[in-house]
């Protein structure tokens, strides 16, 4: 299934935002500023790009994504659940006990998830290892590693770079979700990062700037990633944070707080406008 209609693909953006307000507010706590900034990438990933198939999600020849910055997996659940992983009612059990759907994906439990992730940092190493098995054996199937711009803070993120180029890895597509916040506040001001085109350029990689949350520069900037030959890719994704919810937008105090019962309704009198 490849939707090209943008459109509908908006539409379906929008419902994964409509999930992910419901789902961290009836877990009463959960990520949803991040999660909202990244849903209209993880859009274009699951229904206009990857080779994937809900039926069969352990398939050999499939696509694989690691959502590196794991805290952000209400956009992942809600994005499985619209494509058809499992029931969009499962959401509602998300961080309860005994439920699959826990604060951090876990690929043991949780079908379509193809890498437990949380510890921040880590997820493009083993990108870099899923990209290099798919070349080993000949599989042509291309791995898509999300990082958050806050997150990119950490060295390890810079080594898997290195590795990533060395190998000429150019079956792996790296985004950033670029929303110049994190847990503390700006990400400038944490950590004085900038000029991130420049840095993943240095590393080897080839860097697309793009609008994170317009659909249509998305599907472009993937299909040229997937044109690009002896290189890694590095998507620079500039996203809102909050996007779609007008008090969430450009706020860091809501990286990591749900929604009260005021709160929430309004959020989602928002998001049902917007199609």
């Amino acid at each position: 299934m490849k939707i090209t209609n943008i459109d509908e693909l908006k539409k379906i953006s929008n419902d994964i935002r409509i999930n992910i307000v419901k789902t961290v507010y009836n877990a009463k706590s959960g990520h949803p500023g991040g999660s909202l900034s990244c849903a209209d990438i993880l859009t274009v990933l699951y229904f206009n790009q990857m080779n994937i198939n809900p039926q069969d999600p352990k398939a050999d020849g499939r696509d694989r994504f690691v959502l590196s910055k794991g805290h952000c997996s209400p956009a992942l659940y809600s994005t499985l659940a619209k494509r058809g992983y499992f029931d969009e009612s499962e959401l509602l059990t998300f961080r309860k006990l005994d439920s699959k759907l826990q604060g951090h994906p876990d690929m043991n439990k949780v079908p379509g998830v193809d890498m437990t992730t949380g510890s921040l940092g880590q997820g493009l190493s083993v990108a870099n290892g899923m990209a290099l098995a798919s070349k080993m054996n000949s599989m042509g199937y291309r791995v898509y590693c999300l990082l958050g711009d806050g997150e990119i803070e950490e060295g390890q993120v810079w080594e898997a770079a290195m590795t990533a180029s060395k190998y000429k890895l150019d079956n792996l597509c790296v985004i950033v979700d670029n929303n110049n916040l994190q847990i503390d506040g700006d990400i400038k001001s944490v950590k004085g990062l900038n000029r991130i085109e420049e840095k993943f350029e240095s590393f080897g990689f080839k860097v697309i700037p793009v609008d994170g949350n317009n659909i249509e520069q998305l599907m472009d900037s993937f299909d040229v990633a997937k044109m690009t030959k002896g290189m890694p890719t590095a998507i620079i994704a500039k996203t809102v944070k909050g996007k779609g919810v007008s008090f969430m937008e450009n706020a860091a105090e809501w990286h990591g707080k749900a929604p009260n019962e005021e709160q929430v309704k309004m959020a989602l009198e928002e998001l049902e406008k917007s199609i």
